[in-house]
């Protein structure tokens, strides 16, 4: 086997006897593995999305395979006490496939049966799925003297493509439900299982019944099981760092201050290890650019739908709470859609109260802030800047410039064109739009903001002028401007430097649109 490094790294690379074999870069995660070995049989991780879930699995894999050459020099080959014997592994992986029927699961699910099967000579097509797998670990023991270890990579893919389809979601649960049931009735022929997904649904779902499966989602001590840390990064990726920095004229120091705020930022328990997104940092780190690898693989579909049906203020995204029992699963029928929108790495733990039990979250970094904004943009509005009047950087230069009616008229010629279909509450759908197309200009932008006598329903900061904004419907422009006089909506501004703009505003209803404003 070749030890020396190559040169490239492994991005997107999720094998790791192919990593290791071919002495690509390996942040050597294998500790977790034996912190696993002293903690328990049955597993649950959930992380996001190219987040290093896969290359874990396959990391546990080859140790379970008793394949030790694979692991020499690295964390867990330093422990005495480990065992490295060979057992049969049965690994599934759901995230090769796009599930827009029931029948695709199954297909699925029977095409790894019919391979252990094959393998362990247990042939049975008249059983059901979970009758099958029930056989398959039972034999899978009996041959080869070792109890079977069961690893599942992304378990709940075909429960989010179901996501507002509530009979196909209801037939993934029970077809899911009853195959990953085995793992409790087999526990006398099972050493180790572990599933991992984006996700982790609760209530009446496939883990209901898998009440020995221990979640170590949110433990302290597998906060960085995936994902690199800073550590890490420097000590791992200190040459390739300094070629970045060389190719963008930066110091050493600049580039890693510039990874940071692009990449980094994740933290997955309120006193546990920050992490980078291991997919953007690796690509960023190939290309010598800071680019946004993660958010540009694919945004679920899925957290665009939750956000818009549930009629949500975007603006809490920047910063949201959550009670502790509520971020740690799911439930399709909630109406809350900030746990999902957590567990896939679209916001991250920002603070933690011990007294409320309540999570503070926001964006984790720079590249998911901006990509989450440009994304619901594109949702939100018919947003075409090629045949629509609104001009994206006309609008940038009268805002900066403090034209504050050509600005306002581009936005009556934004909300023109946006379909009736897509408005729901008036009131929350004008908020929303402001909020993200002045985050998506890259202005300092606060909905709701809070003073001594009020809420700001948006404030918006440039280099040389400050907006104060307030919005009715169906009342007056005069009704705003009074409101943000009498509670001296401006005064906590005035020492900044910048000149203060007041602007109220009224929305129309009937037309759907801006109706009068009053700027002073």
């Amino acid at each position: 086997m070749k030890t020396q490094r190559l040169g490239k790294l492994p991005v997107g690379e999720q094998d790791f006897e192919k990593i290791r074999t071919l002495g690509r870069l390996y942040v050597d995660k294998t500790e977790f593995i034996y912190k696993l070995l002293d903690s328990g049989t049955y597993f649950f991780l959930s992380r996001p999305r190219r987040f290093g879930k896969s290359l874990f699995l396959s990391t546990l894999k080859a140790f379970y395979e008793g394949k030790r050459e694979l692991f020499e020099g690295l964390a867990i080959a330093r422990h005495e006490d480990v065992t490295w014997e060979k057992h049969p592994v049965l690994y599934i992986d759901l995230n090769v496939n796009n599930y827009d029927s029931e029948e695709v699961l199954k297909v699925k699910l029977d095409d790894s049966l019919n391979e252990w099967e094959g393998i362990y000579g247990c042939e049975d097509k008249g059983l059901t799925l979970g009758m099958r797998f029930e056989k398959v670990i039972r034999r899978a023991c009996e041959q080869t003297g070792k109890k079977a270890v069961i690893l599942v990579d992304e378990y709940e893919k075909p429960l989010l493509e179901a996501i507002g389809k509530p009979k196909l979601q209801e037939a993934f649960r029970d077809t899911l439900r009853g195959f990953y049931g085995v793992l409790k009735s087999m526990d006398a022929y099972i050493e180790f299982a572990m599933l991992t997904g984006v996700t982790k649904f609760g209530k009446l779902s496939v883990f209901s019944g898998l009440n020995n499966l221990k979640d170590i989602s949110m433990v302290e001590r597998f906060s960085d099981i995936c994902g690199i840390t800073e550590e890490e990064l420097l000590s791992n990726l200190r040459q390739e760092i300094q070629q970045m920095a060389d190719k963008n004229d930066m110091s050493y120091e600049e580039c890693v201050g510039e990874l940071r705020k692009m990449y980094d930022g994740y933290l997955f328990h309120p006193k546990g290890v920050k992490v980078y997104n291991p997919y953007s940092l690796l690509n960023a780190l190939g290309d010598y650019e800071f680019g946004k690898y993660w958010f540009e693989s694919g945004t679920p579909t899925f957290l665009v739908k939750l956000l818009m049906n549930r009629e949500y203020n975007l603006e809490q995204l920047s910063r949201e709470n959550v009670l502790a029992d509520e971020i740690s699963s799911i439930d399709t029928e909630s109406s809350n859609p900030v746990p999902v929108i957590y567990q896939s790495g679209y916001l991250t733990i920002k603070g933690y109260d011990p007294e409320l039990e309540q999570y503070i979250l926001g964006f984790p970094n720079r590249e998911v802030e901006e990509g989450f904004v440009k994304r619901l943009m594109r949702s939100f509005i018919d947003f075409k800047a090629t045949n629509t009047p609104f001009n994206v950087s006309a609008f940038v230069k009268d805002v900066r410039a403090g034209d504050t009616d050509q600005f306002i008229d581009r936005l009556r010629s934004l909300f023109a064109d946006t379909p009736y279909e897509l408005i729901r509450n008036l009131e929350n759908h004008y908020q929303n739009i402001l909020w993200l197309l002045f985050k998506l200009m890259g202005f300092y932008t606060h909905a709701e903001y809070h003073t001594n006598r009020g809420r700001i329903d948006l404030l918006v900061k440039t280099p040389l002028y400050i907006y104060v904004m307030e919005f009715k419907l169906d009342g007056t422009a005069e009704e705003a401007m009074a409101q943000i006089n009498s509670k001296d909506y401006s005064l906590p501004f005035t020492t900044e430097g910048q000149t203060v703009v007041k602007i109220g505003m009224n929305f129309d209803s009937q037309t759907r649109n801006i109706g009068r404003w009053i700027v002073e």
